[in-house]
């Protein structure tokens, strides 16, 4: 009876493991490291004006990449737009781990799941499962550039196409960041917004290729369209200005830098059929997509 039960247990314990086996033989044992990455912890440098200053708090590696996604890109996007943006998440943790002092604090703003519940109210856990199918179906996956984590930045709506990289961040470090046409940007419904302010001496004095403002002159001083962008809390940097009735009228075109990724585009590109791989190589072509437990085992 003992021999029977014994054989039955051998038996069940092969069928258990036996998927497991074929899969580690034909991919090799990186699976098995792959599978570790995303479920590490990790230091995260608190921002936000609750936050204490130089506040840090230890989480997985994996809440963390989920909260930054469910901040940064609508949950009701395709799956595949939200795929891509897990892999630029995951590419900015590695990065900021491999060039900060630090190796393991990250600084970026994230939603808690309190926070998530007060986003989305009743979808709250239809939209959590959703971004986390994203996060653990591309689990491990960055963008490389020359061997190491690529600087892959995102944002939410072109004015109808993204900018060059070497206009904007002044060197040739990021080739890859390239204009690429977003004709869908331009029919979204936040395309135009107008805001307006006290009425002041400020005119635009420099655009760069793609239109958006690198220069505008206030007063005798003069800031960059991202500075002057930040002070009015302008949805983007590509902006007019209109004096009109005492004040000054400020209309923007697109949300965000226009630097990288557009989610809208890419959530459009989505329902076009499109894969999470398709949308980052027109993005970002010429980086490489590789696991990052292959480069974390070559730093070694």
């Amino acid at each position: 009876m003992w021999l029977k039960l014994k054989k039955m247990g051998c038996c069940l314990l092969i069928i258990v493991l036996l998927p497991y086996v074929v899969t580690v033989f034909i991919n090799g044992p990186s699976i098995t490291a792959q599978s570790r990455v995303d479920q590490t912890y990790i230091q995260v440098e608190m921002s936000g004006e609750e936050a204490e200053e130089g506040q840090v708090i230890e989480m997985a590696l994996e809440d963390y990449g989920i909260g930054v996604m469910a901040k940064e890109i609508p949950a009701d996007y395709e799956k595949e737009a939200l795929k891509a943006q897990a892999v630029l998440v995951r590419t900015d943790i590695y990065r900021q781990i491999q060039t900060g002092g630090n190796k393991e604090a990250v600084q970026g703003n994230f939603w808690n799941r309190e926070e998530m519940q007060e986003a989305w109210g009743g979808k709250d856990g239809i939209y959590y499962r959703k971004f986390q199918d994203a996060w653990q179906e591309t689990e491990g996956q960055i963008l490389t550039w020359q061997g190491q984590p690529a600087y892959v930045p995102f944002f939410r709506l072109s004015i109808g196409c993204t900018r060059d990289g070497k206009e904007v961040l002044g060197n040739e470090d990021c080739p890859y960041l390239q204009i690429r046409e977003c004709p869908d940007d331009v029919e979204a419904q936040e395309q135009l917004q107008t805001v307006e302010v006290d009425d002041m001496d400020a005119e635009v004095t420099a655009l760069d290729t793609a239109g958006y403002v690198t220069n505008v002159r206030v007063g005798q001083e003069n800031m960059s369209g991202e500075e002057f962008r930040k002070k009015y809390e302008l949805a983007s940097s590509c902006f007019t200005l209109q004096r009109y009735n005492g004040k000054m009228r400020i209309t923007t075109r697109g949300v965000g830098h226009g630097l990288g990724m557009s989610q809208y585009s890419a959530h459009r590109m989505a329902k076009d059929g499109q894969t999470y791989d398709e949308i980052l190589n027109y993005f970002f072509e010429g980086c490489e997509q590789k696991e990052v437990a292959e480069i974390l085992q070559n730093t070694e």
